[in-house]
């Protein structure tokens, strides 16, 4: 299995504090069925600055370690980005990472509250440019969760979305939960990653997640997410599916 979005980099964001919690995150992976992870730490949140050199010079740091120790684990770099307007930018100044440095797709992280107005202008430019956006945890975000219909817009305009293997199984409340599931009905995402940070509060969940997405939607449709996440890595196309619109449930007949 492979793992598209991690904080598993030592002492850069608020995920692994040292090298030993990176090592816990990594065996508690392996004994997942994970085999491969993209180390996507944050940038541009307004707290975190990761670049594409120093993450590419950590990956290697920490390849070596698991090499060192033996844990059968290989990181690859990525970037967790918190969408901003010079975004274009940051890619043409090498700032910017795209997923496993040699792929055409690209983190991007809305903030939690809102859309921020220029998104849509942004996720064009930036597919303009020959960057797709992967937009991470979109189940997560209020008024995507409000308004679902801005996501099939985006994602009928060619993004793409991932959401997290924790939402699926709960442990951000019912409300979340039925988010992301509606989601994967819809076909508005498209990857289940962890989004660890530790193995404590904010763990993988990437086999309870995929068990019970087996159980709902069947071998089939889990074999396609997974592939897509090897076809990411590869830089290759990934299989989506049309996307449908969530609709909203009247109440009291209402609305």
């Amino acid at each position: 299995m492979i793992d598209i979005h991690c904080h598993i980099l030592p002492d850069v964001d608020d995920g692994a504090k040292q090298i030993e919690d990176s090592l816990a995150m990594a065996r508690e992976a392996v004994s997942q069925g994970i085999h491969t992870i993209i180390a996507t730490p944050h940038h541009k949140n307004g707290q975190y600055e990761n670049n594409k050199p120093s993450i590419l010079q950590y990956v290697k740091q920490l390849n070596e370690k698991l090499n060192e120790v033996d844990i059968p684990l290989t990181i690859l770099p990525g970037q967790e980005i918190r969408i901003y307007g010079e975004m274009v930018e940051g890619f043409e100044q090498g700032e910017l990472l795209t997923l496993n440095e040699t792929s055409q797709y690209a983190f991007i992280e809305l903030p939690t509250n809102h859309v921020p107005r220029y998104t849509e202008k942004l996720l064009f430019d930036l597919q303009v440019h020959n960057v797709t956006p992967i937009i991470v945890h979109p189940e997560r975000n209020t008024e995507l969760l409000e308004h679902p219909n801005h996501l099939y817009d985006f994602v009928r305009n060619g993004v793409l979305t991932q959401v997290t293997a924790a939402s699926l199984v709960g442990k951000f409340g019912k409300k979340i939960k039925k988010f992301s599931h509606e989601l994967i009905e819809a076909n508005l995402t498209h990857f289940i990653a962890s989004d660890a940070h530790n193995i404590r509060s904010r763990s993988f969940m990437m086999a309870e997640a995929t068990e019970q997405f087996k159980e709902l939607y069947g071998q089939h449709h889990l074999y396609t997410f997974m592939e897509n996440a090897q076809l990411l890595i590869d830089g290759d196309i990934i299989y989506v599916d049309e996307p449908q619109r969530i609709k909203k449930k009247k109440f009291l007949g209402m609305f």
